[in-house]
Formats: C-alpha cells, sequence, structure tokens
C-alpha cells in the first residue's frame, strides 16, 4: 500500500519508519510511505499555511489554497482513499482498519492549531477519523497510529500474519495473556495448561481468558461478544 501524508513536519513522520517492523516493510516494499508538504504549495508572499479566523476567534485556521493544491498534486490510484485526521471523525476500530486494507493508496491529511478552513473538506471530501475523544496539537501521530494498524495487517508485514489475526479487538474481544521463559519467576508460575501440549485445551484456556479479561476491563465489547454469538 502507498500511504501519502500531507504534514507540516514531514521528518516526525519520516522518522517513525526508520525503525522495527514498518521500516522493514518499507525497506522490502510492502509499503511507500511519502510525504507532502502543504507549505511547499502556500502562494503566500511570507509562506505561510495559516491566517486568523474570519469572526473572531483563539488560534489559526490552516488555510485552503496551500491543502488543496499540495492535496492535487497527488497522483491518485483508481483504488485509492483520502482520510483526514481529525477529532470530528469516525472512531478508528478493528472493523475500519481492516476495510482501509482494502485500498491500494491512502492519503492522510495532518491538520494542526484551530484546525481546517472547512472549505478543504468541501473540496477534497475526505473520509474523517478520529483516534479518540481527545485533541493533539496536530494529525501526525493520529495518523501514524493509523497507518501502523492499517500495515500490520497487510500480508508481509508481520513474521506471521496469524499475529494480527489474534490481537486484541480482532474477534470482538480483549487478547488473552501471554507467558514466556522461564517458567517461575518471583513465585508466579506460567499456567500448566500452556505447558501441556494439548492445543484444544490451549486454546480453551486462552478463550476463557480473553472473555474474563473483556468482560472486567471492557464490558462493553464483553456484552456485544455475547450478543453476537446469541449467548
Amino acid at each position: 500500500m502507498i500511504f501519502d501524508i500531507m504534514t507540516l513536519f514531514p521528518e516526525m513522520v519520516e522518522n517513525y519508519f526508520q525503525y522495527s517492523i514498518l521500516k522493514r516493510a518499507a525497506e522490502s516494499g510492502i509499503i511507500s510511505v511519502n510525504t507532502i508538504n502543504p507549505r511547499d504549495y502556500t502562494e503566500n508572499k511570507h509562506n505561510k499555511v495559516d491566517d486568523i479566523p474570519y469572526g473572531g476567534g483563539a488560534g489559526m485556521v490552516l488555510m485552503a489554497q496551500p491543502y488543496v493544491d499540495a492535496y492535487e498534486s497527488i497522483r491518485k490510484l483508481a483504488n485509492s482513499i483520502t482520510v483526514m485526521l481529525t477529532p470530528q471523525g469516525v472512531p478508528l476500530n478493528d472493523k475500519l482498519v481492516n476495510d482501509l486494507t482494502g485500498y491500494d493508496q491512502m492519503i492522510l491529511l495532518c491538520g494542526h492549531y484551530e484546525g481546517y478552513d472547512e472549505r478543504i473538506r468541501e473540496i477534497i471530501n475526505p473520509l474523517e477519523i478520529s483516534v479518540g475523544d481527545f485533541v493533539l496539537t496536530g494529525g501526525e501521530l493520529p495518523a501514524l497510529c493509523l497507518i501502523d494498524a492499517v500495515s500490520r495487517k497487510i500480508d508481509g508485514t508481520l513474521g506471521c500474519l496469524e499475529s494480527a489475526d489474534e490481537d486484541s479487538f480482532s474477534n470482538g474481544l480483549l487478547e488473552y495473556p501471554h507467558y514466556t521463559r522461564p517458567r517461575e519467576y518471583r513465585g508466579l508460575k506460567v499456567p500448566e495448561v500452556l505447558l501441556n501440549g494439548n492445543h484444544k485445551e490451549i486454546n480453551e484456556f486462552r478463550l476463557q481468558k480473553s472473555l474474563e479479561r473483556t468482560k472486567e476491563r471492557r464490558p462493553d465489547l464483553y456484552d456485544k461478544y455475547l450478543k453476537r454469538n446469541g449467548k
């Protein structure tokens, strides 16, 4: 998948892909990441991309011209989607992440200051996505969260695609607890069922622990799971 990221701070985004799993995914061509700086497209003689809001109010508003021109400079594939990161968007969840993996290209708009001139929305008509009911200073962190979540669902990013299939939310539940060596640490032992090699019992144990953890920590998800499975 190609990720084209419109950001005023390209280094902030580019640095993220210099490490770990996403670095390997980019180097192997599984994903491609490009940054586009709207400041390079501004017609303002002072190289500004923001201005005071009409009607008054605190803060500055991102101007339509540099953002629209930067967006229109991007070569778009037939199977492409444009995403605006904003607290006003639909909540990001596992289902939406899965849906987004069906695209070949994702163009992401990262906002700043008091937000976008409304005409940016009207002209570009993006899918608006929120990563939570809170406000950040910019859209780069939400964009990276989205890219990370989508990338790990693409075959080849993880060493084993099944790893993503067993993550929290993939089946509507929080993930079960994990253990590794040593078998005992500070008096805490690995559950015996994980050591006996009986995969049926191991799967049953893990499902039960997922149910318990979800009921305790996310009762809303637990209730949805029970209704969906007729329990």
